[in-house]
């Protein structure tokens, strides 16, 4: 069996830098003589891997902001190209990022094994890149029992890890004591906390965060004493959020890069789709899923989707847990008809609360980084070094 050496590894967003950066963790603690370099950001670098390029600037949301980036697409696309055939690695792991990835694969052609961690939603939508993975792409590495099965009803060869949320989505902080640092009024029934996750992209924050503010005006109206976090993403600027909150209340509390903190002393949550609907499931707090995005990105992205929901949480219990507000519903006035509609009614809050710990028990167990690492690496042991690009 040969011995892996070097690992080339691509993300493109904070989610995916996560990701990586635990995954390259969990492969040093298994082989301390492995060499993994790649493209990531802040995480994936701090956890010990050579960064060829930063990904700050990456992340896009519909086509047209990918035809505005398409010129450092090419770029990094050659680059990593160039990387490959230079550096030689034993393997290429690919996180995520599938409207870039996928197309890299194809460009390697397999010259040397291409493994893909966290799939592409393509049975969500998409149904087409199944045919790129199955003829570029070597093994894949799934967070989600289904997706185990789904890839096996097409002959690709598919191992499941459960989720790493799991290992990493639980609050540093007491309760008394975050609610002392940030100057938080005790939460009674009369002072409720409502933690606000705008999402992790700038274009998300831009556009979400003033319908969950609006909303919160609406709410504040209702229940007086009620209390707002928002949840800032350490991905996006302060230079983003000042102009919006400094338009609304002025004793908002934007709080950075403290998220399971700030939903561990929340009593509700009014959460951006993504990996965020997760980690407050994961944390078991009742909340509502809004999304919004340009009408034309919205029209060209409709046709495409294959499922009746938007928020992972939804999707794998099957059916609505948790209220969705998506582009035309997503009004602050609906929102807030939601918050008010579950925080107000206790009996509809505890069982939201006993679907979400449900939810926690379909994510498989701790360590999904550790078992994600040795398929990895038992994989490339027994797969042959093929061809170079030419």
């Amino acid at each position: 069996m040969a011995e892996i050496k070097h690992i080339f590894i691509v993300c493109g967003e904070a989610s995916g830098d996560l990701n990586a950066a635990n995954l390259a963790k969990a492969i040093f603690e298994k082989n301390p003589n492995a060499k993994i370099s790649g493209v990531g950001g802040k995480l994936l670098k701090e956890a010990g891997v050579k960064i060829y390029y930063d990904i700050k600037d990456l992340s896009v949301i519909g086509l047209f902001d990918v035809l505005k980036k398409l010129p450092k697409f090419l770029f990094l696309k050659k680059l990593i190209l160039k990387k490959i055939k230079t550096d030689k690695p034993d393997a290429i792991i690919l996180v995520d990022f599938s409207g870039f990835n996928l197309r890299l694969a194809k460009a390697i052609k397999k010259s040397i094994p291409v493994i893909y961690y966290i799939s592409p939603q393509v049975w969500a939508s998409r149904p087409g890149r199944i045919k790129t993975i199955k003829k570029y792409v070597d093994k894949m590495v799934v967070l989600f029992k289904f997706e185990k099965e789904f890839y096996k009803k097409y002959g690709i060869d598919a191992d499941y890890t459960g989720h790493p949320l799991l290992d990493i989505a639980r609050p540093l902080m007491q309760k008394e004591e975050f609610i002392k640092e940030f100057h938080i009024y005790d939460p009674f029934e009369s002072h409720p906390i409502i933690a606000l996750l705008p999402g992790s992209r700038e274009q998300e924050v831009k556009r979400i965060l003033p319908l969950m503010l609006k909303a919160s005006l609406l709410i504040k109206q209702t229940i007086d004493g009620a209390q707002f976090l928002i949840v800032k993403s350490t991905q996006v600027s302060w230079d983003t959020y000042h102009p919006i909150t400094h338009a609304f209340q002025k004793d908002l509390k934007v709080i950075e890069g403290k998220t399971y903190d700030c939903l561990n002393v929340a009593d509700f949550a009014i959460v951006c789709s993504g990996t965020a609907t997760l980690e407050t499931a994961i944390m078991q707090k009742p909340f509502v899923v809004i999304y919004k995005m340009s009408l034309l990105n919205y029209l060209l992205y409709l046709p495409q989707i294959r499922i009746p929901y938007i928020s992972l949480v939804n999707i794998l219990a099957k059916k609505k847990v948790v209220p969705e507000l998506i582009q035309f519903k997503a009004t602050p006035r609906n929102i807030y008809k939601q918050v008010i509609k579950l925080l107000t009614n206790p009996l509809e809050k505890e069982q939201l609360k006993k679907e979400l710990a449900q939810i926690r028990s379909l994510l498989g167990d701790h360590g999904a980084n550790q078992r994600a690492a040795g398929i990895i690496l038992d994989f490339l042991k027994t797969r042959p070094r093929q061809k170079q690009i030419s």
